[in-house]
């Protein structure tokens, strides 16, 4: 299932039904044409015999098909399941996030990717291991893999941006623009400014943004998901429009040795089930990471199919609720320290004291922004004293500036894609960070689909559990989906439970 075709007759289904439910899970290549597209694509359906399913847009490129201009593969949700058990997958899929996830290598130069050679020294195997199991799993290697990622990637930006053509290849990750041609004309058989003039009308007019989209696989809760952000908004730097479906806040992205600061503004249309973004220009030379970064902090990518069949029978209301990631790891852990033992209302107080004392001042169009989060530069150098005043107790503080100097030192990374088992390690090794602390962290900055803060009393209270031993006995049923079952705990009204022996889900609504 995972290294040739998939199962054709459950696939060509799917692809029948348009069902956006697939979208991403595979891809379907058609013989007669040599293009290849996504389930949800609205041309007429091929015929049978014309069709090849695969699980990876990789694979289908390395077949000889290319990408369909229609339903654009670039928007799909990725695929990347996690309920194997097997060691040798396990490790794939590691090595596959790191090439999916540019923040994984912040101090690469620009246009610079890594190398299986790089990547298989991260995960502490061989290079030659690396490839042997990674073949085996998708079916290509790490190389076809990466230049399948970043070809998609400067497809969606010379489809949707304005983005000068030299620009779009070192954001994609090119070295040079004659590198990017020659891929492009290789793999689509066309010239990148060919694909800008058919979409010229979508990429013209943007003014001081730049609008992409983003697919995502239903059900998908979207009130539960901007609620969230919305309960938790710090003065300054973020922002609930709740008549638009939609959130705003300010970020800052330091890649290849550089600094870019600005905005972002992301609304959930749910009949087209796509995520609508809308970056400023200045982020514009980031813009992958920008897009990595809110498809980890909405949940984009999430395979609601394969959490629900774990959970749904002891959450049968949570089948849309996805966990909330965040767009700067350092900024969620500060966060996450900000709020132990206290209220979301007074995290959000004490943050936003930090943001006012600390926060770098941003210009934008959108009311209420007016800071960027502070730096880890800023909270290691800031005076004790400040802190104090602003009501942070001193082991909060001594957790906070030790935090961020590990920051400041590249000794800790908080992103998708790092060692989850060492970053636990490394963030209990701090003063003042327990297990809830880096489980939190794990599940949101992570993206850890089997955190569990078995000691959050909200948690244990919702599962009519008492102490973290007995929460965490009431959760290994939900493995590897336990960091879902937390956030349907948080959510779901309370209840009985939903038949004998489920964990006695009483959930309560967090404030």
């Amino acid at each position: 299932m995972n290294t040739t075709e998939l199962e054709s007759d459950a696939c060509y289904l799917a692809l029948k039904a348009h069902d956006a439910r697939f979208d991403g899970s595979f891809f379907t290549a058609v013989t007669s044409t040599g293009i290849y597209c996504r389930p949800v694509c609205r041309v007429k359906t091929p015929r049978r015999e014309n069709c090849r399913f695969f699980r990876h847009a990789a694979q289908a490129e390395a077949a000889g098909f290319r990408p369909c201009l229609r339903c654009r593969p670039e928007l799909a949700p990725r695929a990347a399941s996690w309920t194997t058990q097997d060691a040798s997958r396990i490790l794939a899929l590691q090595a596959a996030r790191l090439i999916d996830e540019p923040d994984a290598w912040p101090d690469a130069a620009e246009g610079e990717a890594p190398g299986a050679a790089r990547i298989a020294q991260r995960l502490g195997v061989s290079d030659r291991h690396l490839r042997r199991i990674f073949e085996a799993n998708f079916g290509v290697s790490p190389l076809q893999y990466l230049q399948t990622r970043r070809l998609l990637a400067a497809k969606q930006l010379i489809a949707d941006t304005h983005l000068p053509m030299a620009q779009v290849a070192l954001a994609s990750g090119f070295a040079s623009v004659r590198r990017f041609n020659a891929a492009f004309m290789e793999h689509y058989g066309l010239n990148p400014s060919t694909l800008r003039r058919a979409g010229e009308n979508q990429a013209a007019g943007k003014g001081q943004a730049v609008d992409v989209r983003i697919g995502y696989r239903p059900p998908y809760d979207h009130a539960a998901m901007l609620g969230f952000f919305g309960r938790r908004a710090l003065r300054g730097v973020e922002t609930p429009i709740a008549d638009a479906q939609a959130y705003a806040r300010t970020l800052r992205v330091t890649h290849a040795g550089a600094q870019h600061t600005g905005w972002l503004r992301v609304e959930l249309d749910e009949a087209r089930q796509q995520a609508l973004l809308q970056v400023s220009e200045s982020l514009a030379g980031v813009l992958p990471i920008v897009i990595s970064r809110v498809r980890a902090m909405l949940d984009l990518d999430a395979e609601p199919m394969a959490i629900n069949a774990a959970l749904h029978a002891s959450f049968p209301q949570g089948d849309g609720i996805r966990v909330p990631g965040t767009v700067d790891g350092f900024e969620l852990a500060v966060r996450a320290v900000l709020g132990q033992q206290i209220t979301v209302a007074a995290a959000r107080t004490l943050g936003s004291r930090l943001v006012e004392a600390l926060g770098e001042p941003i210009e934008t169009p959108i009311e209420g922004l007016n800071r960027l989060f502070p730096s880890p530069e800023s909270l290691a150098k800031a005076d004790p004293d400040l802190l104090g005043q602003m009501g942070i107790v001193r082991q909060r503080q001594a957790a906070l500036q030790a935090l961020a100097r590990e920051a400041c030192e590249g000794r800790l990374r908080l992103h998708p894609g790092a060692d989850v088992p060492s970053t636990l390690v490394a963030l209990q090794a701090l003063p003042g960070i327990g297990d809830w602390t880096a489980q939190y962290i794990a599940m949101r900055a992570l993206r850890w689909p089997d955190a569990f803060p078995s000691g959050d009393v909200a948690l244990q209270k919702a599962l009519g559990v008492s102490g973290a031993r007995a929460a965490a006995q009431a959760s290994q049923a939900w493995q590897p989906w336990r960091s879902y079952a937390v956030l349907r705990a948080w959510h779901t009204p309370p209840a009985a439970p939903s038949k004998p022996g489920d964990a006695q889900v009483q959930a309560a609504v967090i404030s």
